[in-house]
C-alpha cells in the first residue's frame, strides 16, 4: 500500500467510523427529550426509566464520538497538510463554531446526567434539549465545511494564491443547505430505525414489553418521518449536484454519454473499460427530470468531462444504488408503520412489522455510509473541487501505511468496547430500569 492510498484509506475509515457515532449523538438526545417530556406530562414512571436508560446510551456514544472526532481533527493536519495550509483560514470558522457547540453539548449533558432530583424538573428537561440542539448544530457545521470542499466559496483563487477571504461566504456556500438537510434527515432515519429495531427485538422476545413498546414508538416515529422526507431532500441535492458537479452526477448514474432526454438507471453492472452499463432498468427521461425538473432536458455525461477529472464510476454508481435502494425500502416500512398507527393497532400484535424493523437495524447506517461514499468518491480527483487535487494535498511524510494500521486497530478496539457497553446496557433494562409488565 503506497502512502497516498494509505492516507485515503485512513481518512475513509475514520470518517466511516465517526459518522455513525456523530449521527447517534445528533439524534438520540431528541428521543430522550420526548420520553422525558412524556414523563413530566403524564407522571408515567416507564417514561422516566426509559429516559434514564437512553441517557446512559447517549453518554456512551458521546464519549466515543468525542474520541473519534478528536482523532479526525489531528488526521486532517497529519495526512493533508497542503490542504489545511490553504483551506484552514477559509473554512476554519465552522470548525471553530463546532468546537463551541461541542463544549456546550458536553456541559449540558453533564447537567442532565447528574441533575436528577437536583434541578428544577423543566430546567432539567431543557438541558436535555440543549444536548440535542448543540449536537445537531455540530453536525450541521461539520457538513458545512465538507460542503465547502464540494462548492468552494469565500475567496478568489488568483495565480495559485487564495485572496480576499470571506469566512461567512465560505461557510454558507451553495452546497451547505442541501447537504446539511440531507445529512440531518439521514441521521434521524438511520438512528431511528436502529433504535426502534433493537426495541422491536426485545418486544418479539417478550421482555419488558411495555417499556420497549413505548421506546419503539418514539424511535420509530422519528425514523419513519425522516425516511418519508428524505426523498425531498434527495431531489434538492440531485438538482444542486447537477448544477455544480456534473461529473459526480454522471458517475452516480454511470452516464458515460450526454443524453437528451437522459434515462434513470436502476441497478446494472458497470464496465469501466467498455464504458457501458449492462442489465440496468432504464426509466426514460427520469434523470433529466431529477436533475433539471424537465423530462426532456439534456444531462451532461462523462464524455464532456476531461478524463483526468472523472471520478471512479463503478464505486460511485453502486454506492448510490445502495443508498437509494435501502432508502426506498425504509420508506415502505414507514408507510406500513403509519398505516398501522392510523388504525390504532397494537404493535405487539404485529410481529411481521416488528421483524421488518429488526431487519432494518443496520440498513440506515449502510445507506448513510453509501451516501458518504457518493459524496467523497464522486468528488475525486479533487479535494477542493476544481481547485486542488487530492494527490497534491497528501503529506510527503513516509510510513503512512503504519499509521493506517494503528488507527484501524484503535477503531476496531473502540467498536468492541462500545458493543460490549451497549449489550450490557440492554441486559440491565429489567434489573435497573424496568420490572416486567404484561401488556393487556
Amino acid at each position: 500500500m503506497d502512502d497516498f492510498l494509505a492516507a485515503r484509506s485512513q481518512m475513509a475509515l475514520s470518517l466511516g467510523f465517526h459518522i455513525v457515532f456523530s449521527c447517534i449523538g445528533m439524534v438520540m438526545p431528541f428521543f430522550m427529550a420526548v420520553s422525558h417530556y412524556k414523563w413530566l406530562k403524564t407522571n408515567d414512571e416507564v417514561y422516566k426509566n426509559l429516559t434514564k436508560a437512553w441517557s446512559k446510551g447517549v453518554a456512551i456514544f458521546f464519549a466515543t464520538g468525542a474520541v473519534s472526532g478528536t482523532m479526525l481533527s489531528f488526521e486532517l493536519g497529519l495526512l493533508w497538510p497542503k490542504f489545511m495550509e490553504h483551506a484552514g483560514p477559509i473554512f476554519g470558522m465552522p470548525f471553530s463554531l463546532e468546537g463551541t457547540a461541542f463544549f456546550i453539548e458536553a456541559i449540558a449533558l453533564g447537567f442532565f446526567l447528574y441533575g436528577w432530583n437536583k434541578l428544577n424538573k423543566w430546567f432539567h428537561w431543557f438541558t436535555g434539549m440543549v444536548v440535542g440542539v448543540s449536537g445537531l448544530a455540530s453536525g450541521i457545521l461539520v457538513v458545512a465545511a465538507n460542503a465547502w470542499m464540494n462548492s468552494p466559496a469565500g475567496f478568489d483563487f488568483v495565480g495559485g494564491k487564495y485572496l480576499n477571504i470571506d469566512p461567512i461566504q465560505a461557510m454558507f456556500n451553495k452546497a451547505w443547505f442541501s447537504q446539511a438537510l440531507h445529512m440531518c434527515l439521514a441521521a434521524f432515519t438511520a438512528t431511528g430505525f436502529a433504535v426502534a429495531g433493537v426495541h422491536a427485538l426485545m418486544i418479539l422476545r417478550n421482555r419488558n414489553k411495555l417499556f420497549h413498546l413505548k421506546a419503539f414508538k418514539i424511535a420509530a416515529t422519528f425514523a419513519c418521518i425522516g425516511a418519508l422526507l428524505q426523498p425531498l431532500s434527495g431531489d434538492l441535492s440531485a438538482k444542486d449536484v447537477a448544477k455544480r458537479q456534473p461529473a459526480k452526477l454522471a458517475a452516480m448514474e454511470a452516464l458515460y454519454h450526454t443524453e437528451k432526454p437522459a434515462p434513470l438507471l436502476i441497478g446494472g453492472i458497470v464496465n469501466e473499460e467498455d464504458r457501458t452499463v449492462k442489465g440496468a432498468i432504464k426509466i426514460p427521461g427520469a434523470l433529466s427530470f431529477l436533475a433539471h425538473g424537465d423530462f426532456k432536458a439534456e444531462v451532461k455525461g462523462l464524455d464532456q468531462i476531461p478524463k483526468n477529472e472523472q471520478p471512479p464510476v463503478a464505486i460511485t454508481h453502486y454506492a448510490f444504488q445502495i443508498m437509494v435502494g435501502l432508502g426506498t425500502f425504509m420508506m415502505l416500512i414507514s408507510v406500513l408503520y403509519f398505516f398501522n398507527l392510523f388504525r390504532k393497532k397494537s404493535f405487539a400484535d404485529k410481529p411481521w412489522l416488528l421483524k421488518l424493523f429488526v431487519f432494518a437495524i443496520p440498513l440506515g447506517y449502510i445507506a448513510l455510509e453509501a451516501g458518504w461514499v457518493v459524496t467523497e468518491v464522486g468528488r475525486q480527483p479533487w479535494i477542493i473541487y476544481g481547485i486542488m487535487r487530492t494527490k497534491d494535498a497528501v503529506t510527503p511524510m513516509p510510513g503512512i501505511a503504519y499509521s493506517f494500521y494503528i488507527f484501524s486497530a484503535i477503531y476496531f478496539s473502540l467498536s468492541i468496547v462500545v458493543t460490549f457497553l451497549l449489550y450490557r446496557q440492554i441486559k440491565m433494562v429489567p434489573v435497573v430500569y424496568d420490572q416486567p409488565v404484561e401488556v393487556k
